[in-house]
């Protein structure tokens, strides 16, 4: 028989029963879908976990006070309290250190800020101006104070913060607020962050660090002690050595003896997202192969519905090798059939994997992640189950004796 007629036969067995076709072609379209939607939603958590790292900057170190020591361990400043280990004095001093692009202490706080009617209830940063470069932060509108002017009550709005007290759009350039009971001129707005997990970077509010500790958060009494310390790297490369020579830098500094625990923490940025990548895609193959087991499962319904079909039609199969119809063309017709009834499910779980994890990503604002292969398996996947799960009902097929099979009732 040629090809073409191989095709026709089989083509006209599938369509002469639809609802045995659409049930045994239904595994496979579960299978697909199930395998695409749970890529896509293990791909999209992976982007949202590197977006929300990358935002808070990258080939960066996040330098934090530890516990404190007790005592006798040589180290007067702090001893009395956790989270004071930490100086101006000490991020000066990393300044010098090889690899180092930007250097920038921080304090925080939170405070309600006030402009005409309204109020908000913000985060408050006292930072110097290589913040911004550490933070890979810019500039939208208005500019930020210079090095000399840490005792200015001038602040930097967020975006959010800007919404909040102005309304949308609004130019706060010039205007005044009150933080806290204190009256900051705006100076500057920031470009948009975005959203950090859980945190909305916009909703902040930046002013110089000295004036932010003695007005603001309230740190006067507590010497220059800072919460953290941003320290950026020139590249990645140089990332790991300033990782090790910070930390000596402050086990020298401090005094810290050999043996003894550090009072601070230093914080790979690139190192954490390093991490997170590797757990979330962990869990994206984690998903995908759970999935995968209902492609196996759908290849099995195949394979007994072809089984069930070929002991329904053995006196056809009979009476077509009686008038001349060779084994193989019996083995390739019911092959065609598994891989055609896949191959059919295949490209319907396609649809429906595609189409559920856009709706997905809309419905919960998730990056829509649909993997560039997902065309490629259905299709792949979908023929390669239909021709493993479709061997031996068609090799069954081929093996029957014409005689035996026209005696068949």
């Amino acid at each position: 028989m040629s090809p073409l007629e191989l095709v026709r036969f089989a083509v006209g067995a599938i369509a002469a029963h639809p609802m045995r076709s659409a049930l045994t072609s239904l595994g496979v379209v579960i299978g697909v879908a199930a395998v695409i939607m749970m890529t896509s939603i293990g791909l999209g958590a992976q982007q949202r976990v590197e977006q929300a790292l990358s935002s808070l900057g990258t080939n960066m170190l996040v330098v934090r006070p530890g516990p404190a020591r007790g005592p006798g361990s040589g180290f007067v400043r702090g001893a009395a309290g956790a989270g004071e280990s930490l100086t101006l004095d000490d991020a000066t001093a990393m300044q010098s250190l090889d690899g180092v692009l930007a250097v920038a202490p921080t304090v925080n706080g939170s405070a309600q800020l006030v402009a005409g009617g309204a109020n908000w209830n913000s985060r408050v940063e006292g930072v110097t101006p290589e913040y911004l470069v550490a933070r890979d932060l810019n500039i939208a509108a208005g500019a930020m104070w210079g090095e000399g002017d840490l005792r200015r009550t001038v602040a930097v709005l967020g975006p959010t913060v800007v919404t909040e007290l102005f309304g949308e759009g609004a130019d706060p350039i010039g205007q005044r607020i009150r933080v806290g009971s204190v009256p900051f001129t705006v100076v500057g707005v920031l470009e948009s962050k975005g959203q950090s997990g859980f945190q909305d970077q916009d909703d902040i509010v930046l002013m110089p660090l000295e004036a932010a500790r003695s007005r603001v958060v309230g740190r006067r009494a507590r010497g220059d002690s800072v919460n953290q310390v941003y320290v950026k790297a020139v590249d990645e490369d140089a990332l790991y050595w300033l990782e090790q020579d910070v930390a000596e830098l402050l086990r020298q500094r401090h005094r810290i003896q050999p043996g003894q625990d550090d009072d601070f923490n230093v914080q790979n940025m690139t190192a954490i997202q390093e991490a997170a990548q590797s757990s979330t895609a962990t869990f994206t193959i984690l998903l995908a192969a759970v999935a995968g087991v209902s492609l196996v499962v759908g290849g099995v319904g195949i394979m007994n519905i072809m089984l069930v079909s070929v002991t329904e039609r053995t006196r056809e199969i009979g009476l077509r090798m009686a008038i001349g119809a060779r084994r193989a063309d019996v083995l390739i017709q019911f092959a065609l059939e598994s891989v055609a009834l896949s191959l059919l499910g295949g490209l319907i779980g396609l649809a429906i994997g595609v189409g559920g994890g856009l709706l997905m990503s809309k419905i919960g604002d998730w990056p829509a992640a649909i993997p560039v292969w997902a065309a490629p398996l259905a299709i792949g996947f979908s023929m390669f189950v239909g021709v493993v799960f479709g061997a031996y009902p068609a090799w069954r097929a081929a093996r029957l004796d014409p005689i035996e099979a026209l005696r068949r009732e």
